[in-house]
């Protein structure tokens, strides 16, 4: 089994990993965190993503940073039909589309990958230059996002920079980690990054659950995208990565990115779709009208 064969597997498996921690969080999500930290539902949703964290750390090891982090897209495909067959409904037709226009986009991006002889590392330099320009990046979006009344999609843009960054100091430790083990964790570069990756983890934590104030549809969109794009910018600008095929291939990819990015729109839309509450007013005025509340549920004319 060739490297670039083994790290799509794997990122597969990372998917599905994340995807089924994801759907058993959704389960459980109203629960505060002292019920939470006593249920075993919610242990095994950590530990499938520590499962899907690990795959991923692992294919960072044996594909180029942009084949494997566009494959972050199937844990919302995934999710999507393991949450219907849970919930025991078909998966609507909006999801169907955006399934199939994720995949499709993503199948484009991936033909096209950053393609290189081995799987670089940053070097010290390119390390704290790219720490510098992410915390001003960083900044500047949260900065944006914390304007009142501004759009959660700033925050949301700021949560995909910080775990595409991540993904990159990642690809970084593991290869020192696995060329040298742990003992490369000593050499000063590799420790900044993998305290990096930390700090990162975790702001991506707090701009995401930032940008949910304002809805989960378009944010999650955002996110999601600015976490491959983000990874593949630094693979391609300094990890000496190439995108197949040239200008025409670049062209074709960022067509791509943007069939996958309807696709992500359209399911995470129905996902809000499903999950708003009807509104106050609403309920209080069927409520209070049994008469109107019956008129409801006729069929109309």
């Amino acid at each position: 089994m060739s490297a670039l064969v083994l790290a799509v597997l794997l990122c597969v498996a990372s998917a599905a990993g994340y995807a089924a921690g994801a759907v058993l969080q959704e389960r459980v999500a109203q629960r505060p965190l002292v019920v939470l930290l006593g249920m075993p539902l919610w242990w095994t949703a950590i530990a499938l993503n520590g499962v899907g964290a690990g795959l991923h750390v692992v294919a960072l090891r044996y594909g180029p940073l942009s084949l494997v982090q566009p494959f972050g897209v199937l844990t919302l495909v995934l999710a999507v039909p393991l949450a219907a067959m849970l919930a025991r409904r078909a998966v609507s037709r909006t999801e169907g589309r955006g399934i199939g226009l994720t995949v499709t986009g993503l199948v484009g991006i991936l033909l096209l990958a950053g393609t290189t002889n081995s799987i670089a590392v940053l070097s010290t330099a390119q390390l704290v230059g790219l720490l510098l320009v992410t915390a001003a990046l960083l900044t500047a979006l949260g900065g944006w996002g914390a304007v009142p009344g501004a759009s959660g999609l700033w925050a949301a843009s700021a949560a995909g920079v910080s775990f595409g960054v991540s993904s990159a100091l990642t690809q970084t430790v593991a290869v020192h980690v696995t060329d040298d083990g742990f003992g490369a964790l000593l050499d000063p570069t590799v420790a900044v990054a993998a305290f990096a990756i930390a700090v990162l983890s975790t702001a991506g934590m707090l701009f995401t659950q930032r940008s949910y104030r304002d809805g989960l549809g378009a944010p999650l969109a955002v996110s999601t995208l600015a976490n491959p794009v983000a990874a593949a910018a630094i693979g391609l600008v300094l990890l000496g990565e190439q995108i197949t095929g040239g200008a025409w291939g670049a062209g074709i990819a960022l067509a791509s990115a943007g069939v996958a990015a309807a696709g992500v729109t359209l399911l995470t839309r129905a996902q809000v779709r499903r999950t708003v509450p009807l509104p106050r007013m609403a309920v209080a005025t069927r409520r209070a009208d049994p008469v109107a509340t019956v008129a409801s549920g006729m069929p109309h004319a």
